[in-house]
């Protein structure tokens, strides 16, 4: 495929590697589950998922940068006007939630009274919140009902992927492969 046709090698990098970072994610925080509440393992598991959201909101700054620096190049054949306004509200909603999501997971850490330890020490970022129990429940259960509508849009923008690489056959996912 013509270079020129495809996402610049920045922008499809950090692509992958936060699809990456959203399965070790969500590996990490369902796999606490595997150890019995307060071993080293599941706090370990947990501290994990904490770097993981971080990373990710971290990696939101370039990866906003890029989407504004280096514009998507256009699908060949052009989508119809019905399909593009979706597929920009999709990617949109993608980018608020990947921004949102960590920032609830960090509120819900400190006002929980929970330290996020810098790795392989005992060294905890400094909680910007203070702890408040019923705000602690509050951006808990915000951050689970997030997360879960951010599985549904996450499979929404692989079908639509499927989609338009099976059915419709351009050019939008080898664009970003």
């Amino acid at each position: 495929m013509d270079p020129a046709r495809r996402y610049a090698p920045s922008r499809r990098a950090l692509h992958w590697l936060m699809f990456l970072g959203i399965v070790l994610a969500f590996v990490f925080i369902e796999g606490r589950e595997w150890f019995e509440r307060g071993t080293p393992a599941r706090m370990a598991m947990v501290q994990a998922h904490f770097w993981v959201g971080i990373a990710l909101l971290a990696l939101m700054l370039p990866r906003l940068r890029l989407a504004f620096s280096r514009p998507a190049p256009a699908v060949r054949p052009p989508l119809p006007a019905w399909q593009a306004l979706p597929a920009k509200a999709v990617h949109l909603l993608l980018y608020a939630m990947l921004i949102v999501q960590p920032l609830l997971g960090l509120g819900t850490a400190w006002t929980d009274g929970k330290a996020i330890l810098v790795p392989f020490t005992q060294i905890a970022l400094p909680a910007l919140l203070a702890p408040d129990a019923a705000l602690a429940g509050q951006l808990e259960e915000l951050h689970e009902w997030v997360g879960t509508a951010f599985y549904y849009v996450v499979g929404l923008h692989v079908a639509a992927a499927l989609y338009h690489h099976f059915v419709r056959r351009d050019d939008t996912l080898r664009r970003m492969a």
